[in-house]
């Protein structure tokens, strides 16, 4: 039964066994204490911010000894007591757990380790960054601050030598510079002239260089401040003595912006792409060099500087501009005093010389209007017919001058009234056909169907406008016929190419007159007809060349039919095939019109006129005894009873009820004939007791009408006074 025991057999013995357990916990015990100081190591490398890093190397070497030791034990090994035996084995296998465990734990541990590090390293980075960026800000805003110094100094200016003087001095301070210059292109742009150092009397300035240099056309090229060598030619600027070492040199361009006629030192007119080089130089003997913050504070003052100058240019033109303005509103306004001088006394001038003209003329027509009366001799007769056409030639010559005159300075004003526009024509008509009877020419005229019979306008320029036109037709006609026609402009017919400046504009309270004279006469060259308007011309080229006149007819007629919203053309195919004049003038178109309001008053000829006013009292006052004896003349030829007097007193003292007509001269000179008019007023109360006052003026103008009417005058004479226009004022007097 024994024999059947199966009993098995351990393979090692228990002290074998615990020596086996003793080998293998020394081996990775040993393994541990190797693997730590590498995590370690890793630790520590990547963890630059540690503190105490000589701690963790003398932990480590103390760690590699132990592994060590216990590595060394795997060889020495020998057989102990059992007790000694279990107890080492203990130990060591609690050991190796422990060991391996904190291996492990290492592993584990160390990456967050490093991330609490990393974080932290992050921070300090972060902090330095935000330093230096700090740093940076306090740079910039320093380089701010100067540059606003700098252009505050270059802007309290805007004369262009201060402004660059003040750059080169204010940079010079602010940079602690050794010199600063300026080199500005000469006036053939070939070359640099040094034209400002920081310190002249050192440096003086006036040489040249090269404006093609390659050190020139390096910097001119770039936008930014360009390091130079200090032995180019544009940065010697000092005279080099001993062992002088010059400190860093930096130049910039600056760009010469709209500097037309801008000079200093022979410059050109300079544009938009010529520079000037700004040189600045660090002090010598110095381990200074230029810092970005520097560099960049010189490129803002350089752009700072060509602005600056663009504002001097400017202040420049347009101060010179103000005062060539200036000079130009002086002379312009000395011309406007001079030609008003020149106008007032012209005006003056004929005032006087219209009163003073009108006088004799007065007496030569109406004398020889009385010698008409008498029984002449036939040739004695066209001797007195002569001297009134020649009068009369004269006083039209007169007329014109003065409204021309006024025509040209503006005082001329239109006589706006209602009247007959068809009675005007057969005026005219009338007037014009005895002239074209004695040459044999037929004259029609022509009023169109829908032609308005009233108008507003001035009836008297108008007249004048038809007359003058008509005349020259007449004049220039030596057989054939002149046509008149009249009719009312369409809208489609008011354009004409002729006159680009006439803007006609229809409208519902005024029609454009046409007025169309077509005569068969001599004809005018079509390059001469522009001359026509123009005063005190004559046409050469007329056949007629004894035609008379003074050259301003029509020069007149163009400004009244301008005056009148109107235009005037003349149309000839050449000399000996007659001319078409035309004229367009605006006329208004009267309100319902009133019989009673707008009577019609054709003027009958004088043979149905009253011829003898016998016993009528007139009194006469003039200053001039020629002019009171002429107009004594006419009366007393007219049968009236006339009684003359020189002076207010006189006539206040002779005028009585009986006297119905008192002739008053207003141009009398030391007289206010208003005055008289008025103090008649106050004499006779009763209308119908007073004398007619009639105003005797060689005065044309309105004002002098308007004045009479005003002071209750009933009626006004222009002198000249023919004995014809003498019995039609009276009679139109005495009738009213």
């Amino acid at each position: 039964m024994m024999d059947s025991c199966n009993c098995i057999e351990p393979q090692w013995p228990a002290d074998e066994l615990l020596m086996k357990y003793q080998y293998i916990s020394d081996f990775f015990i040993a393994l541990a204490y190797f693997s730590i100081p590498l995590e370690l190591i890793y630790f520590v490398k990547k963890s630059a911010v540690f503190p105490y890093r000589w701690v963790l190397v003398q932990f480590g070497a103390f760690i590699v000894l132990c592994g060590a030791t216990h590595l060394i034990n795997l060889w020495t090994f020998t057989m102990h007591s059992r007790t000694v035996a279990v107890v080492m084995t203990t130990a060591k296998v609690l050991t190796a757990a422990v060991s391996c465990a904190t291996a492990l734990m290492l592993v584990h541990i160390i990456p967050d380790l490093l991330s609490v590090k990393t974080r932290e390293l992050f921070l300090k980075n972060k902090a330095a960054e935000l330093d230096r960026e700090m740093g940076l800000i306090r740079t910039q805003e320093e380089t701010g601050r100067h540059v606003r110094m700098l252009t505050h100094e270059i802007r309290s200016t805007l004369d262009r030598h201060t402004i660059l003087k003040t750059t080169l001095v204010e940079l010079g301070r602010t940079l602690a510079l050794e010199e600063c210059a300026l080199w500005m292109p000469t006036r053939s742009g070939l070359e640099l002239q040094l034209s400002y150092t920081l310190r002249q009397q050192q440096n003086p300035v006036g040489y040249t260089v090269p404006i093609h240099l390659p050190v020139i056309n390096q910097v001119f090229s770039s936008n930014c401040a360009v390091k130079i060598s200090p032995n180019s030619p544009v940065a010697r600027i000092r005279p080099l003595a001993g062992k002088y070492i010059p400190g860093e040199v930096v130049a910039v361009r600056v760009p010469l912006l709209h500097l037309s006629n801008f000079q200093i030192n022979d410059w050109p007119e300079l544009s938009t792409k010529r520079y000037a080089l700004m040189v600045l130089m660090l002090p010598s003997d110095s381990a200074r060099q230029w810092h970005v913050h520097e560099l960049e504070l010189v490129e803002v003052v350089a752009d700072q500087v060509a602005v600056a100058l663009s504002h001097a240019a400017i202040l420049e033109e347009s101060m010179r501009a103000r005062d060539l303005l200036m000079d130009q509103n002086v002379a312009l306004d000395l011309a406007r005093r001079e030609a008003e001088t020149a106008i007032r006394a012209r005006n003056d001038f004929l005032a006087v010389m219209n009163h003073e003209m009108r006088t004799p003329m007065h007496a030569i027509i109406a004398l020889s209007s009385l010698l008409q009366e008498t029984e002449l001799t036939p040739e004695q007769r066209l001797m007195v017919e002569t001297i009134m056409k020649s009068s009369n030639l004269l006083a039209t010559l007169i007329n014109d001058v003065l409204d021309l005159s006024r025509l040209e300075d503006g005082s001329f004003q239109l006589n706006i009234v209602t009247f007959n526009l068809h009675v005007v024509f057969r005026e005219v008509l009338n007037l014009i056909k005895p002239v074209a009877s004695v040459k044999k020419l037929l004259i029609t005229l022509n009023l169109a169907p829908d032609l308005p019979e009233y108008a507003v306008g001035d009836e008297k320029r108008l007249m004048q406008v038809i007359l003058n036109v008509v005349g020259n037709a007449v004049k220039f006609s030596k057989e054939g016929g002149i046509s008149i026609t009249a009719f009312v402009a369409k809208a489609e017919y008011l354009r004409d190419a002729r006159a680009p400046d006439f803007s006609p504009v229809p409208s519902d309270n005024h029609f454009y007159l046409r007025v169309q004279v077509k005569d068969s006469g001599s004809g005018i060259n079509p390059q001469d007809i522009p001359k026509l308007f123009t005063k005190f011309v004559h046409n050469q080229s007329l056949a007629t060349k004894n035609s008379g006149g003074s050259g301003l007819g029509l020069a007149i007629c163009k400004r009244f039919v301008t005056l009148m919203d109107g235009h005037i053309s003349i149309e000839s195919e050449g000399l000996g095939k007659g001319c078409t004049a035309t004229f367009i003038v605006k006329l208004g178109i009267p309100e319902k019109l009133n019989e009673s309001k707008f009577p019609v008053m054709p003027k009958v000829p004088a043979n149905h006129i009253q011829a003898n006013f016998s016993g009528l009292k007139v009194l006469v006052m003039d200053d001039n005894g020629v002019s009171r004896a002429v107009t004594k003349g006419l009366l007393l030829h007219l049968g009236c009873d006339v009684t003359t007097v020189s002076s207010r007193d006189e006539l206040l003292g002779v005028v009585s009820q009986e006297h119905k007509v008192v002739l008053m001269d207003v141009c009398t000179p030391g007289i206010d004939s208003y005055e008289v008019a008025v103090q008649m007023h106050r004499l006779y109360s009763n209308h119908h007791e007073r004398p007619l006052l009639v105003a005797l003026t060689g005065s044309t103008d309105k004002v002098t009408k308007e004045n009479c009417m005003r002071v209750g005058m009933d009626g006004v004479i222009q002198k000249p006074v023919s004995l014809d226009k003498m019995r039609n004022v009276l009679s139109e007097l005495l009738e009213h």
